[in-house]
């Protein structure tokens, strides 16, 4: 017997998220610019420090040159010298010899006073310079790399779901410029691609409606006959079940394809209305499963589409209602507005999930432990409509398996 193929992996989750908040303090990360502006004023203070030894060198070495004294005195009658800076040659019973010795004594020293003298001047001039040498080395690496924070940001807005932004770099014939216009074509290419993915998805749906619609009209026809076989009404409503169960691939299909797009028309909907109308949907089957409904909603205004963040809602309360326990499970609901932002907090009780499992929710057509959809619980893209959906609002969805069962879904939209 053969064995079983595993199951597919998920691809790694990429470790940069452009949408991840700063650190406080940007300017304390090794950045490209931080590394330019040290390079820049390290060699500065390196051939400085170089510069100033030569000249240390080559002056100490001219001075010690001309050591041997320039005169000597070899007679003095009645001779009084005065000095601030040699008193030795103040006491007048020096003999011609040490007077001699204390006049050489008196000009090397003055000659080390000058060389400290050059010496610490130096320094202090080199100091100075080296500043206004890391000022103007972080100037002009910021200069320079200018084009990159254009690249970035544009980056980060395509990362957001926005693949009409293009960097349109002006400037030299440069390999920044090079750089640029590559990202712009492949950005073309990717709207391209993604436009022709989305118009196909919709098409296919819009076509996919009609004979799903007239298949579903001729069942319910042939179900309401009463004169009808046994074996031929259990068939329709077999026939009924599953094209009900198409219908809602086709519109859920639909519907990811039109939540993929930036959102144009936008107004002021309060996510707590949102998520009571979803919870009064849901209210039929939460009874009937055993689940309570709970949870404290304050008012929590964000500019969007209202039918797609009702989408949001009620997707996560269906799924929280079921897939839950059989006996005693819950599903808790509560809207707020945490840092300028809205917060939308699904939790409830249920199968325990692998944390590992969870990021293969938010994928269409998957479930937990299983690769295509198979149950009546759904077609599976529940959560990929919510993920996008929250990020054509400029928002994000984080789940985490709650303790003890169940998952925390948590969505983020900007006030």
């Amino acid at each position: 017997m053969a064995a079983t193929p595993a199951p597919p992996q998920a691809p790694p989750k990429p470790t940069w998220d452009p949408r991840r908040p700063q650190p406080p303090f940007p300017w304390l990360r090794p950045t490209i610019r931080i590394r330019l502006t040290l390079l820049y004023g390290g060699m500065f203070l390196i051939a400085g420090i170089l510069l100033l030894s030569i000249i240390y060198l080559l002056a100490a070495q001219a001075i010690s040159s001309g050591n041997q004294p320039l005169f000597k005195i070899v007679s003095f009658q009645a001779l009084k010298v005065s000095s601030d800076n040699c008193q030795a040659i103040n006491t007048s019973s020096l003999s011609l010899q040490d007077f001699n010795d204390a006049i050489s004594q008196c000009v090397d020293h003055q000659r080390q006073v000058a060389l400290d003298e050059l010496l610490s001047r130096s320094l202090l001039a080199l100091l100075g310079l080296a500043v206004i040498a890391f000022a103007f080395g972080y100037a002009m690496a910021g200069r320079v790399l200018s084009p990159l924070g254009r690249i970035t940001r544009t980056a980060r807005q395509v990362a957001g779901s926005d693949l009409s932004r293009r960097i349109e770099l002006d400037g030299p014939d440069d390999e920044l410029k090079e750089l640029a216009d590559t990202f712009d074509d492949m950005l073309e290419r990717l709207q391209r691609a993604f436009t022709a993915q989305q118009r196909f998805v919709g098409n296919a749906s819009h076509e996919l409606r009609t004979p799903l619609a007239i298949n579903r009209t001729l069942l319910e026809v042939h179900l309401s006959d009463p004169n009808a076989p046994v074996e031929l009404q259990q068939l329709g409503k077999t026939l009924l079940a599953t094209n009900e169960r198409s219908e809602q691939l086709v519109e859920g299909l639909l519907l990811l394809a039109r939540s993929d797009n930036q959102i144009v028309e936008r107004g002021p909907v309060d996510l707590a209305e949102v998520a009571g109308q979803a919870i009064d949907q849901v209210r039929g089957e939460a009874d009937a499963k055993g689940v309570e409904l709970r949870g404290e909603r304050k008012r929590a205004v964000v500019l969007g589409n209202g039918v797609l963040l009702e989408r949001i809602a009620l997707n996560l309360v269906q799924n929280a209602v079921r897939y839950n326990i059989p006996e005693d499970g819950w599903v808790e609901v509560t809207t707020d507005t945490e840092h300028n932002q809205a917060v939308l907090t699904v939790s409830n009780t249920g199968p325990v999930v692998p944390a590992y499992e969870v990021d293969n929710l938010f994928e269409p057509f998957r479930r937990l432990r299983t690769e295509r959809t198979g149950s009546d619980k759904g077609v599976g893209l529940g959560l990929s409509i919510v993920r996008s959906v929250a990020r054509a609002h400029g928002g994000h969805i984080v789940a985490r398996p709650r303790e003890g069962g169940g998952l925390v879904m948590r969505v983020t939209l900007p006030l």
